[in-house]
């Protein structure tokens, strides 16, 4: 584990599962529909069990760079934020978007009193995203949202494996946040 202190807050960088984490609130990499699938959002929908997905259903949708929050039913969670990144394009819009996921779910996680939380590494699954390139969009949102008014105290990137990990630990150190 890689932690860093940022603000008030700690910011983490593990190998781990996302569906396992002690935090308050997970972030789920999730579809427009906020439908179960695969990678990050069907581990997410399995573990919690099928009342997310009933609760899910009733929240229509969520839109590109936005984020909801539900229940986190049978996770270790009290709240899974679910948000929608980019699928990756190469546009000067892709970067906004991904921003925006992690400065939406961080603002809804401030919202509801929730003091920590964990991401996944947004839209670097199916949606294509170069992990370098997402690492560092999603450090930089973490380090501006964390150095603003926040009570959250511990902000956590599960990474699915090392390679993932080193890569987000140099994205660190290119940020001067080593």
């Amino acid at each position: 584990m890689k932690e860093t202190q940022i603000g008030n807050a700690k910011l983490q960088l593990v190998v781990g599962d996302i569906t396992d984490q002690d935090t308050d609130a997970v972030v789920n990499a999730a579809n427009t529909r906020l439908a179960p699938g695969g990678g990050v959002a069907g581990a997410i929908h399995r573990a919690a069990g099928p009342k997310l997905w009933e609760e899910c259903a009733k929240l229509g949708g969520c839109e590109t760079g936005q984020a909801k929050i539900s229940k986190g039913y049978n996770l270790p969670n009290k709240y899974v934020i679910h948000t929608v990144g980019p699928v990756y394009s190469g546009s000067a819009k892709d970067p906004v978007l991904l921003k925006s996921c992690y400065i939406n779910s961080l603002s809804i996680a401030d919202q509801h009193g929730i003091f920590s939380i964990s991401f996944p590494a947004l839209s670097t699954g199916i949606f294509g995203y170069p992990v370098k390139d997402a690492a560092l969009v999603a450090l930089d949102a973490i380090r501006d949202y964390l150095l603003k008014n926040t009570k959250i105290k511990i902000v956590r990137m599960v990474l699915y494996d090392d390679a993932s990990y080193n890569i987000h630990v140099n994205a660190l150190k290119l940020l001067g946040l080593d």
